[in-house]
């Protein structure tokens, strides 16, 4: 009697502990086996590339990966946590405190970041067309809704690039180029459109209130001398080919993939290469993101030994398979870092 009471015992304290450790594990925990990965169309060849070197490996299924923009990538991934969402975001640029606050508001309250490398945004053309020097105040003035003339600011009236110079082009102002949702686009329209707004003293005469001039500095014509081309960078690639007085707006990985049809025009007179990025000469430059959400960690299978692909050296290393995908490493301590954060995913902290 006394055995049998201590079999129920053991029995009932097995099934408890059982329990207790399958509420510690998410209910969904065997639902997905494969890694998912949304985001940037820049930061998509890479994660493409890393993903079909780990599938490779054999160990794990090859990851999803899908180009929807940064916006748009890391909407889907701070909509929750779970299966129904992704595991990892790609961003062509930093995430925002609005989209740490949409996460956390829907359960992704721990997420680590990971800088990849860098990327210099193109002003290219076809090589059919004559190459051309730009700056951002010429930018701004082919792109901004309004400019600045007798001391306010009026629609814009320049219709061709040799309108605003003499000596660019006789050509109409039509620049291909990605949608608000894109990482791209955001940093165009900082790096670009607002310092060029920024260095015209008669643009803050007529706009006093600095965040009004701000949004005013920021916002593209919307004429047609600016044509929203999607998420799509080969797209905008082909229709360069199509009309050699355009130009289009993408990152530096797709100039240097179609370097024997298209080409970039400089900006204040610096050529946009990995090594005038990496130096801080060109203007348009700005550092890649990759986003785990660490409750999947350990949960979706692959996910760690996924990041470590991606932070090693043969991936991202001075002659990784991602440098001659066109991107632009960091310096090797920096990679050494990242490295050791990837391997503790490292949260947050922003």
């Amino acid at each position: 009697m006394t055995t049998r009471t201590h079999v129920v015992a053991a029995t009932a304290l097995g099934l408890t502990l059982t329990l207790a450790l399958g509420l510690a594990a998410p209910a969904w925990a065997q639902s997905r086996d494969q890694i998912r990965a949304v985001g940037s169309s820049t930061v998509f060849p890479f994660t493409t590339a890393v993903a079909e070197a780990f599938g490779k490996i054999g160990k794990f299924k090859t990851p999803v990966i899908e180009s929807t923009g940064t916006g748009g990538g890391l909407k889907l991934f701070c909509a929750g946590v779970g299966p129904a969402h992704p595991d990892i975001a790609n961003a062509s640029r930093r995430i925002k405190r609005s989209e740490v606050d949409q996460c956390a508001g829907n359960g992704v309250t721990t997420m680590t970041e990971l800088k990849i490398g860098y990327d210099g945004i193109a002003l290219a053309s076809s090589r059919k067309a004559a190459p051309v020097s730009l700056s951002t105040v010429l930018l701004w003035k082919a792109l901004a809704k309004e400019v600045p003339v007798n001391g306010a600011l009026v629609a814009n009236p320049y219709k061709l690039w040799s309108d605003i110079d003499p000596s660019l082009p006789k050509a109409a102002i039509e620049v291909l180029g990605p949608p608000p949702t894109s990482g791209t686009r955001d940093t165009f329209n900082e790096l670009a459109m607002l310092e060029g707004c920024r260095k015209l003293a008669e643009v803050a005469k007529a706009v006093p209130d600095e965040k009004a001039r701000e949004r005013a500095c920021m916002t593209i014509r919307e004429d047609g001398a600016y044509v929203e081309a999607g998420e799509n960078d080969n797209l905008i690639v082909q229709k360069l080919l199509a009309n050699p007085n355009a130009f289009g707006v993408f990152g530096y990985s797709y100039l240097d993939q179609n370097r024997d049809t298209l080409q970039s025009a400089k900006m204040d007179g610096v050529e946009l290469t990995a090594e005038t990025v990496a130096a801080g000469k060109y203007e348009l430059a700005r550092p890649l993101y990759i986003y785990v959400k660490n409750a999947h960690a350990g949960v979706i299978p692959g996910i760690r030994e996924f990041i470590g692909e991606y932070t090693s050296e043969r991936a991202m290393g001075d002659d990784g398979y991602l440098v001659d995908k066109g991107l632009i490493p960091e310096p090797k301590a920096l990679r050494d870092a990242a490295r050791v954060e990837a391997v503790n995913l490292t949260p947050l902290q922003f």
